[in-house]
Order: structure tokens, then C-alpha cells, then sequence
């Protein structure tokens, strides 16, 4: 029987710990928090350790840690552990994100309850001698109307509950399935202005990325009817706050309810501290008992299966242990991301957000090592819509996480062709499909070879523009100085066509981003039929998902 010692530090909850303790052949070894170089001598004596932020995980202390398997960290945050020094050790860094979700549900009703009953005002006045039972009349929420911006962990918790107060719910968010707003009984909304525009209370449960920073902003706050109310207990930045006091000081809205801040620890004379409508709280949402005692056992629990079987679902970065040879698969592992990313920015130009298959198709030099790529193709269709913070995204947790949101993933492989290190990659979403081909030979530049039906020959590289438009002659001349006189370089420019006089596509890598107005005058542009744009997010990253380490 193997035998594993385990260090548990940070006063981790004791039920966490038990689900260790039973288990034969290990050997737990509780400790105080204490400075991690009181460590050094002791960290090569153990094959795991799980603790809380408290306790630093340095790359001195990892370089020490010769038997070290897994860091199992008790909460969401990893800002403590060198991920990075983890990483090249092949050190799994396990988390638990999922632990706190019915903690941050309850504390929206309880703020939401607070403010429609004036709460606070009441706990006041009783304190200073007052009984101002008629100066605090509230309301209900039974019929009011509730509308959630993400429907994710916590927003289907918070959908169960309001509906058990009788508040009538509905919600917006493109990438969840039809599906999901079924099972939970939720009323789906096309588009955020319709949801503000209906709701009397706005929650939003949304991670923080480029697409949902400032997505509340001064035009979506005068959507909202007269009287609501708007709560983020998700991330700070995502409601803008200089427009919710400017919105508050015309006092057209009820209130807001706020945990999290753009910044952190809330200034002591900040605004939104002197509206009487606005419950705030510092961050509490997984403060509870309950809420540590479910992350510690979460992450007790997938340690105890990474050390048992190697299960690592639930790590957070990449396991160095794989029986593959990384170096040969790097390029296939890029091109499989870009090709789904690339899929799933055409589907969502189409009108398609929700991806509903990932589809895989591999020659035979790459089948063996379906599961990563399958993993990196992954990372590229969800990446947009998952938060590092929360749940960080890499080739481990990638298929996990597409299968949370509802995304069938298959592999096949590709009838043999004579053509080595091929791979197609198939994205399905709401009844549209695009098919994205490629080659990868180990050592050589990773190219597309195919989108849709047009055959093309293009790297894959930092921006890309896809195009199509009528087979006329000077769109690709007014597409280049479209492009020149905005001071956009042309790296490759691939042009191809169905068939003479119908329809074209150009693939385009360029150096630089594509912003907004060039987008619109490109697609401006006589015959011009469609422009996306494609920002591949692992530039500066391993294909995998996890930041390359620094020399």
C-alpha cells in the first residue's frame, strides 16, 4: 500500500481534513500557519500539501519539495502558490471554485431583503432609543420581477430561490443552452437591453473578462425601469461606478447592492458609502462557515484522488506527468485552440454564441493524443466566457468546463489521405456549424488549410481576419489600404473562392489589433459580405492554457 504524507496548514475545516485522516496510507501532519521559509527543511518530506491563502508557496519552497504531487489550495484564489514553478515541476495545483456558490445566493437575498425592507434603517433607529415602525414601511418580493446576467453556478441558485419567494425570473446569458433555462425553470431573454428593460431587480453572476468589464455602464443604467434595483456580487469593474453614482444621485432607481468593488478595500470617503439606498458589504459572498467548510472539502477530496489515481480534473494548471511528449504536441495543441476559437468567433458572428458540440477529427499521427488536444480545443471555445480567477482555464479543466455549459465533445479520427498531422476541428451552436482544417507536423509552423468550404493556407497568429465577400475585382485591393491607411501590417493574406464570380473568403493575419471602426469600415466596404475578427488569447500563453514560465 502506497503511503503519502500530507500538510495541512492555514486551520483548514476539520471536515475537509477527515476525508484525509480515513484514508489508509496517509499520514496527515497538521500545522499552524507559520513563514514559509520555516519550511525548507521539512517540504521534501511530503507528497501533497493543502492549506488556505495564508501559508506562501514560493518557487524556493517548491524547488525543495522533491515528492510533492499536488498543492490543494482551500478557495478559489491561487495568488499565494508560484503557478508558474508548479507548473514547469509538474506540481497539479488544485483549487475549489465551486464551494462558496450558495454563501454568495444567500447573501443576494438577505442584502436584496434588507434594502426592500429597510433594514438597516430599522437596526439604526432601535439602536438610538426610536420606533419608526411607520416611517419603514418595505415590500415584497413575491411578483416582482427578477433578471439575472448569467446563469452559471450562482445564478441557478439564485433562479431556485427567487422562485420559491414567487418572484417571476428570467435571464441572459449567450452561452448557456436552452436547456439549462429549462431544467431551471427561467424565462430566456435574447439580449441585455431587453433584460433591463423588464426586470425591477438586476443581479448579476458573471465573471470578469474584456466582454463583460463596463458592461454596466450609464447607457444600460437608464435602461433599467423606475424604482429597481441593480446588485453585483460577482466582480468589481463590471458595473461602471461612476455611472451608478451619477444614476443614484438623480435618485430614479430604488438602490443598488454591492459586494465588490472596482477597487478593494473600498476608500473610507467613497461615494456610494453616503446613499442611504445602497447595502454594500466587503466581499463577503463566500464568507461563511459553510461556504470554507465546502471548499476544503472539495479540495481534500480531489486531492486525495489525484494522489489515489491521478485524477486531476480539478487542477488549475498543467500536469508535467503526462506520458506525452509536449514538445511534438505544442504545435498541434495551438493549432486545435485557434481553430476552435477561430470556429467559435465565425458561429458567434453568425448570431450563434451558444456552443452546443465540439467535434474533433484526428489523423492517425495525432489520435494518441486525443484527449489533450480535444482539451486545447476546448480552451478555445470557452475561453472568453470563463474567468482566470474563478475557474482557471487550462488543458487540464478545459473539457470540464465545456461540459458544465452544456458542449458535447467527441473525437474521430480522419480516413486515411496520405496527408500526415491533420486535424479538423467541427463547432456546432444553436443549428449552425463551421468546420475549421489544419495541418501540424512536429517542428514546422501550424497552418489552416480549410474554413468552411474554402480552401485556404494561413498561420494562425496573433490577430486574424476573416472575410468574405463577391469574387469581383479590387476587394482585395480596397481591403489593403483599408487596412494601410490604418497603420494595420498585412503578415499573410490568403484569398479563395467557391467558384468564379461567386462567393470568396480571405484569411488575413495581421500585427496589430482590429478595433471597432476598422472592423465597421471593412465590412463597410463595397462587396464585402462579413469581417470577423479574431484575437487569439494564447499569445502570450502556452496553447495549453497556462502562462509560460519565465527563463
Amino acid at each position: 500500500m502506497p503511503r503519502f504524507n500530507v500538510l495541512v496548514t492555514d486551520d483548514v475545516d476539520p471536515e475537509g481534513v477527515a476525508l484525509l485522516r480515513a484514508e489508509p496510507g496517509f499520514v496527515i501532519d497538521e500545522r499552524p500557519t507559520v513563514p514559509w521559509r520555516q519550511l525548507l527543511d521539512v517540504i521534501g518530506d511530503y507528497d501533497a500539501i493543502v492549506g488556505r491563502s495564508a501559508t506562501q508557496i514560493p518557487g524556493e519552497l517548491l524547488r525543495r519539495a522533491r515528492r510533492l504531487q499536488v498543492i490543494g489550495r482551500a478557495g478559489v484564489g491561487t495568488d499565494n502558490i508560484d503557478i508558474a514553478e508548479a507548473t514547469a515541476l509538474g506540481i497539479a495545483v488544485i483549487n475549489a471554485p465551486a464551494g462558496n456558490t450558495v454563501s454568495v445566493a444567500e447573501l443576494f437575498f438577505g442584502s436584496l431583503i434588507a434594502l426592500v425592507r429597510h433594514l438597516p434603517d430599522a437596526f439604526s433607529s432601535m439602536r438610538s432609543g426610536r420606533w419608526d415602525r411607520t416611517a419603514l414601511l418595505g415590500n415584497e418580493l413575491r411578483g416582482r420581477s427578477l433578471g439575472i446576467i448569467g446563469l452559471g453556478r450562482i445564478g441557478g441558485e439564485v433562479a431556485t430561490r427567487a422562485r420559491a419567494f414567487g418572484m417571476h425570473v428570467s435571464a441572459y446569458d449567450p452561452y448557456v443552452g436552452a436547456d439549462r433555462f429549462e431544467r431551471l425553470q427561467v424565462a430566456r431573454v435574447e439580449s441585455l437591453d431587453n433584460l433591463l428593460v423588464r426586470s425591477q431587480v438586476v443581479t448579476i453572476h458573471t465573471p470578469l473578462t474584456p466582454e463583460t468589464r463596463g458592461m454596466i455602464r450609464a447607457r444600460e443604467l437608464g435602461l433599467l425601469p423606475g424604482d429597481a434595483i441593480i446588485a453585483n456580487m460577482a466582480r468589481g469593474g463590471i458595473i461602471d461606478e461612476a455611472a451608478l453614482i451619477a444614476e443614484l444621485s438623480r435618485e430614479r432607481l430604488r438602490g443598488a447592492i454591492l459586494d465588490v468593488f472596482e477597487k478593494e478595500p473600498l476608500a473610507a470617503d467613497h461615494p456610494l458609502r453616503a446613499f442611504p439606498g445602497v447595502v454594500l458589504t466587503p466581499h463577503l459572498g463566500a464568507s461563511t462557515a459553510e461556504g470554507q467548510r465546502n471548499v476544503a472539502v472539495d479540495v481534500c477530496a480531489s486531492v486525495r484522488e489525484a494522489l489515489l489515481s491521478g485524477e486531476l480534473s480539478s487542477a488549475v494548471n498543467i500536469d508535467g506527468g503526462e506520458r506525452v511528449e509536449w514538445g511534438d504536441l505544442r504545435d498541434a495543441m495551438l493549432l486545435a485552440r485557434r481553430s476552435a476559437a477561430m470556429a467559435r468567433a465565425l458561429l458567434a458572428d453568425r448570431g450563434a454564441r451558444a456552443v452546443d458540440q465540439l467535434t474533433l477529427r484526428l489523423s492517425r499521427d495525432l489520435i494518441a493524443a486525443e484527449k489533450l488536444l480535444l482539451a486545447a480545443a476546448a480552451i478555445g471555445v470557452v475561453e472568453d466566457v470563463v474567468e482566470a480567477s474563478n475557474a482557471r482555464l487550462n488543458i487540464i479543466n478545459a473539457r470540464a468546463q465545456a461540459e458544465q455549459r452544456g458542449i458535447v465533445l467527441a473525437v474521430a479520427p480522419i480516413a486515411a489521405t496520405g496527408q500526415a498531422y491533420q486535424m479538423q476541428v467541427i463547432v456546432r451552436g444553436q443549428s449552425n456549424e463551421i468546420a475549421i482544417a489544419g495541418t501540424a507536423t512536429p517542428g514546422a509552423t501550424p497552418r489552416i488549410t480549410r474554413i468552411g468550404d474554402f480552401t485556404v493556407d494561413v498561420t494562425p497568429r496573433h490577430t486574424m481576419i476573416v472575410l468574405t465577400n463577391a469574387d469581383v475585382p479590387g476587394v482585395i485591393g480596397r481591403v489593403g489600404t483599408l487596412l494601410g491607411d490604418a497603420g494595420v501590417n498585412i503578415a499573410e493574406y490568403h484569398q479563395s473562392r467557391t467558384s468564379q464570380g461567386g462567393n470568396a473568403l480571405a484569411a488575413i493575419t495581421v500585427d496589430g489589433a482590429i478595433d471597432a471602426e476598422l472592423r465597421a469600415r471593412l465590412a463597410a466596404s463595397h462587396d464585402v459580405r462579413s469581417v470577423t475578427v479574431v484575437n487569439f488569447a494564447d499569445t502570450e500563453s502556452n496553447s495549453n492554457g497556462a502562462r509560460r514560465p519565465e527563463a
